[in-house]
């Protein structure tokens, strides 16, 4: 039983548990799926090519990286380099996508970015806001030959 805990004891509690949540979940993202209990069902999600709102979508998004991921990549990998508190109701999670495209030449992808996850009182994720560190046609640049 937690009732005896403050509000802002059980924020911290539940940041805590979000962050074990996302250090499990992340670095398998492109082979399994997520839980998606630690999410409100009216996240909103923002990354330098997509902008939506709904759990539906989210679970959605995380389908298709899955599903593109085994069809344009040999591999692909979700480097988790940290996930931690910034504040009192927000998670960051610092990360490097790394894979190689099938195609005859085997260009490598490789791009790092930070997740930012903002909380609700009910200590669920409502809002996942991704930054990568070079646009989305840098990315692409790298699939071409020299």
């Amino acid at each position: 039983m937690r009732s005896h805990l403050s509000p802002n004891q059980l924020l911290a509690d539940q940041l805590e548990a979000a962050i074990q949540t996302l250090k499990q979940e992340l670095p398998t993202l492109f082979e399994k799926d997520l839980s998606y209990d630690i999410y409100s069902s009216d996240i909103y999600f923002r990354d330098p090519i997509n902008t939506f709102k709904g759990k539906f979508n989210y679970r959605i998004v995380f389908w298709t990286l899955r599903f593109h991921g085994r069809l344009f990549f040999t591999n692909l990998a979700f480097d988790l380099h940290d996930v931690y508190p910034v504040g009192d109701a927000s998670i960051r999670a610092d990360w490097t996508v790394r894979g190689t495209l099938r195609l005859p030449w085997k260009p490598d992808l490789l791009f790092n970015g930070y997740s930012l996850y903002q909380f609700n009182s009910e200590g669920l994720i409502y809002e996942h806001i991704d930054t990568w560190d070079r646009s989305p046609g840098e990315i692409l640049k790298q699939f071409w030959p020299n």
